[in-house]
């Protein structure tokens, strides 16, 4: 009987094969990432860590689609998106990821649900306001479609940021210190947004923070040190966390 394999590229929701990432040319360049591999298995949580200048968030930005890697591949599923077209990778990018920013980016003038809307519109793409309103409710947000970010706490601006990630209901969500601008108690209540759009929603969820308290939401977190994976940690405590880093300079 002929042995029955996997391939890894179906079993997986995102991930880096031996990835760099070089700015600028010569003696005057700068190595962000040096060699990294990473794989973001379906329905996870991962958080990335490491000292100031480590990689993390080129990392997050390679994955995601919103840089380019110098060398190296990143796949989303079985589907390669590293060497994709500007266009194509537009494309796949709006179904099947989504972005979370630690500023918000909302437009002032804009109401909540024309903000959520705003992607698929600057796309061409005829904005469902089911799903948007379907999205605000996910959040939290509920009723608070015609009000604008400038009646909104800082919490409640990152839900209306997660809702616009999510209203095209990516299978991979990507958050780059979504926490690092709001008060510890508000930021909890959006970690646990986020750890509940896994552990209900089966998304894979990538995040970006300097927290160990913030990491500790995750099922594993990946500490990144000189553009390099230098360590593994899973479900770790955020003293077992804050230790790590220590030792890391982080």
């Amino acid at each position: 009987m002929a042995e029955t394999t996997t391939d890894t590229r179906t079993a997986t929701a995102a991930r880096a094969e031996d990835l760099h990432r070089a700015y600028g040319r010569g003696t005057a360049s700068v190595h962000a990432l040096r060699g990294v591999s990473v794989t973001l298995a379906p329905g996870t949580f991962t958080a990335v860590m490491g000292p100031s200048g480590s990689g993390k968030t080129t990392l997050l930005h390679c994955l995601a689609g919103m840089d380019r890697p110098t060398r190296g591949t990143v796949w989303w599923g079985d589907t390669e998106v590293s060497r994709l077209p500007e266009r194509k990778l537009a494309t796949l990018r709006r179904t099947r990821i989504g972005f979370v920013f630690q500023a918000f980016n909302l437009m002032p003038a804009m109401t909540v649900a024309q903000n959520v809307e705003l992607p698929g519109r600057l796309a061409g793409d005829r904005p469902d306001r089911g799903r948007v309103l379907d999205a605000l409710a996910r959040v939290g947000l509920a009723g608070r479609e015609r009000h604008r970010p400038g009646q909104l706490s800082g919490g409640q601006q990152q839900r209306v940021a997660i809702a616009r990630a999510l209203v095209s209901r990516p299978p991979v969500l990507f958050a780059d210190e979504p926490t690092g601008a709001l008060d510890r108690a508000t930021g909890h209540e959006i970690l646990a947004l986020l750890r509940d759009g896994v552990d209900r929603d089966g998304r894979t969820c990538a995040m970006v923070t300097h927290d160990p308290v913030a990491a500790a939401y995750a099922d594993r977190v990946l500490l990144l040190a000189d553009g390099r994976v230098v360590d593994e940690l899973d479900r770790p405590t955020a003293a077992g966390i804050a230790a790590r880093l220590g030792r890391l300079g982080g």
